[in-house]
């Protein structure tokens, strides 16, 4: 018996959710062997698996990560998410706004955009 493809849709939510677990391996069981990641518009910040993988492992890290989902469309192969992430920065804990581009295919993401809002810096407590 074979297992119906994920929506677009489906695929943009499941790894946002595995990304919120810090679960590296069910967050990639969502991209592409070749996927390729981008800061919005072409600036290539990584090819392939192995790549996408290095970049999210120490992220996975933060205690604190979390992507908060604002708003999502979707048409046809391409899901377009705002979200509010929370992050350690290197200057403290913070969030920012990033809008991500998906290009779904198969079940998976083939390419993906991110174009990064301000950082909000949290207030230090006294």
């Amino acid at each position: 018996m074979t297992m119906p493809e994920l929506s677009p849709d489906d695929v943009a939510q499941g790894q946002l959710d595995a990304y919120n677990r810090r679960d590296i391996d069910a967050f990639m069981s969502y991209w592409a062997d070749d996927a390729q990641v981008f800061e919005f518009p072409d600036k290539l910040l990584a090819s392939g698996a192995a790549q996408i993988r290095e970049r999210h492992v120490a992220r996975f890290t933060e205690a604190n990560l979390q992507g908060k989902l604002l708003s999502r469309m979707a048409m046809g192969s391409c899901v377009i998410d705002r979200e509010q992430v929370t992050r350690t920065f290197p200057e403290g804990t913070g969030q920012l706004e990033v809008i991500a581009i998906y290009d779904i295919g198969e079940g998976k993401i083939r390419k993906a955009w991110f174009m990064m809002g301000a950082k909000t810096l949290d207030t230090p407590t006294k």
